[in-house]
């Protein structure tokens, strides 16, 4: 304590005396002052003499002057402990990764640069982290290659900093994405960067090529091009996804192009690492930095509980992410966030018609979720389950967890769970009258009061996504009650809301529900027009529900004639073009040949 009181009272007198001419030279009075441990010991004597100065300031002329260089110790104090706090930050992880054995340094050093940690490493940190492992005496060739490929990557980053998001504005918005059909950023960073692996990864991904070829020809001691390449697209995800969530034109359409920008650069890593031979410490790394990803996605406060991962991906880019997520989420420990992101593989399974594998995803949640307290989750596997049912033509299992997700989301006032259970509930409903063939106007009344009160809420809770199903269910209600009338101007709302926020899974089965209700109406031309979307939307997701939209089109070419069909098909071009684009109309028939020919 007297060590600490003279060090104060030295800055002091120096202080009053003129002679202190910089913070700095506080700085380096208490850095050569303050000794391990005296911490805690300088901080309680430093606030007792600013109180006794503080009681002073009325009876000693000079208190006013000592307690004004009390308060810069206190500030500059305050700063010391900050920079050496970062300091042993920075020694600890260069001991972390000098302590791991060879081959596995990269993977101690992805646990430090984790950005799902409390704390992050800054850039600056970085760069200190890189040249403290320089400087270290024990260093290993690998350390050297470790503390190059941070400095590389950093390099490579501050080239494309300022290019992250010019991309988006040379093209509309509507096709953003990193899907086969979207043109992302790939090609425009190609060409504003020099490293040769992020200027391959960029390029082959541009020209949709497989990137695991990358991984599968790269020589294993090529670790500072790989750890590169972590810290760029690291930073690119990070920049892209804070872009998104600034939600700089619309709400919606930010948060969900923020999540795609998360999946496909997990998706991303997971092909990397399927290239490298699994027992290669660059395919641990690949695969731990996916993890990464997947959980930082799992954490967000507006994780999409009620969305799959079809509402990223399209075509074999989706049947891609299925198939790399798969495995890693058996190796997720079993928490919530495992539990989050199985309900994103289970809806995406459910659309593609596998209810099984769908079915073991929501199941393993609701274990997972009955120790936890994450109540939205748990309810919203139990919704998921419900619409799995419903498609298995099993109803009174659908009506079952509609009425515990119903009866659990107002236990625990979950609106959004609420909304969800509510239009399940109507919809199961409207299918178990059908399927007993059931004429009681009563029972499809019931349920359709339960839609229109889900739709009510959702209507209050701004959520697009449950309005979109709850007007999709009520057509459908309307449709299987031989209303096609109401059940037009039903998925007529629905199909302007899920346009709204790109969901193609619900655009199509409005699109395929339409085409119904117009043919029932002998609306022939909108029974194409909506038929053709249907199809083609379903079909690009790899729904198997595509076929029933081709199956009544080859009805209606049957009945009205090749001349004709296409005649009409000509007439809805500009109204076709707006939703899938020329290239979209000019495989509209081959599709369906594609169809016929099966």
């Amino acid at each position: 304590m007297e060590n600490c009181v003279e060090l104060i009272e030295k800055i002091i007198e120096l202080y009053l005396k003129g002679k202190i001419r910089s913070k700095q030279q506080i700085s380096q009075m208490l850095a050569e002052g303050i000794t391990q441990g005296m911490g805690e010991i300088f901080d309680r004597v430093l606030e007792q003499k600013i109180e006794e100065t503080t009681a002073q300031l009325e009876t000693k002329l000079k208190a006013t002057r000592v307690l004004r260089a009390l308060e810069t110790i206190k500030k500059e104090w305050i700063n010391y402990q900050k920079e050496n706090q970062v300091n042993q930050t920075i020694a600890t992880a260069t001991q972390q990764i000098i302590a791991t054995e060879t081959n596995q340094q990269i993977l101690t050093l992805l646990k430090i640069i984790d950005p799902n940690k409390k704390e992050t490493l800054n850039r600056k940190q970085l760069t200190e982290l890189a040249e403290s492992l320089k400087n270290e005496p024990s260093k290993t060739e690998e350390i050297n290659q470790l503390a190059n490929g941070i400095i590389e990557g950093l390099k490579a980053f501050s080239q494309l900093e300022d290019h992250i998001i010019n991309w988006i504005y040379e093209q509309n918005k509507s096709t953003l994405g990193f899907a086969q059909e979207k043109k992302g950023p790939w090609i425009y960073w190609e060409k504003k960067i020099n490293s040769p692996l992020p200027k391959q990864l960029f390029q082959t991904l541009g020209e949709e090529k497989d990137i695991t070829e990358i991984s599968r020809k790269s020589n294993e001691r090529e670790i500072a091009a790989w750890v590169e390449l972590i810290i760029l697209l690291q930073y690119l995800q990070k920049g892209l996804v804070t872009w998104f969530d600034k939600q700089p034109y619309d709400a919606k359409i930010g948060k969900k192009l923020s999540y795609t920008t998360l999946l496909s650069f997990s998706n991303i890593w997971a092909q990397l690492s399927i290239g490298f031979n699994q027992k290669n410490h660059l395919n641990q790394a690949c695969f731990q930095v996916m993890l990464q990803i997947l959980r930082t996605l799992a954490k967000r406060d507006d994780f999409p509980l009620y969305g799959g991962i079809f509402a990223s991906f399209s075509g074999k880019y989706l049947q891609n992410a299925l198939t790399y997520f798969d495995e890693p989420l058996t190796l997720f420990e079993g928490d919530q966030d495992k539990a989050r992101l199985l309900a994103l593989l289970g809806y995406s399974q459910r659309v593609l018609g596998n209810y099984q594998k769908a079915k073991t995803f929501h199941e393993e949640a609701l274990e997972i979720l009955s120790k936890t307290e994450d109540k939205p989750c748990f309810i919203a596997h139990l919704n998921h389950l419900c619409r799995i049912y419903i498609e298995e033509k099993e109803y009174s299992q659908a009506i079952n967890y509609s009425q515990r997700a119903l009866i659990f989301s107002r236990q625990y006032a979950d609106r959004l769970g609420e909304a969800n259970a509510l239009v399940n509930l109507g919809y199961s409903k409207v299918f178990s009258a059908r399927e007993i063939d059931s004429m009681d106007a009563t029972i499809y009344q019931e349920a359709i009061n339960y839609l229109e009160e889900g739709l009510q809420l959702a209507e209050k809770l701004g959520d697009r996504s449950i309005l979109a199903l709850g007007y999709n269910s009520l057509g459908i209600a309307y449709q299987m009650n031989s209303q096609p009338t109401a059940a037009i101007k039903a998925l007529e709302s629905a199909k302007k809301v899920a346009q709204s926020f790109g969901d193609a899974y619900l655009q199509g089965l409005n699109f395929a529900y339409l085409a119904e209700a117009y043919y029932s109406l002998e609306n022939t031309s909108e029974a194409i027009h909506n038929g053709f979307l249907a199809m083609y939307l379903l079909n690009q997701i790899q729904s198997e529900k595509w076929r029933s939209s081709a199956g009544l089109l080859s009805i209606i070419l049957g009945q009205i004639g090749t001349e004709k069909f296409q005649s009409i098909l000509l007439e809805n071009r500009p109204k076709i073009i707006r939703i899938i684009g020329v290239d979209g109309y000019d495989y509209l028939l081959e599709l369906l040949n594609e169809y016929n020919n099966n």
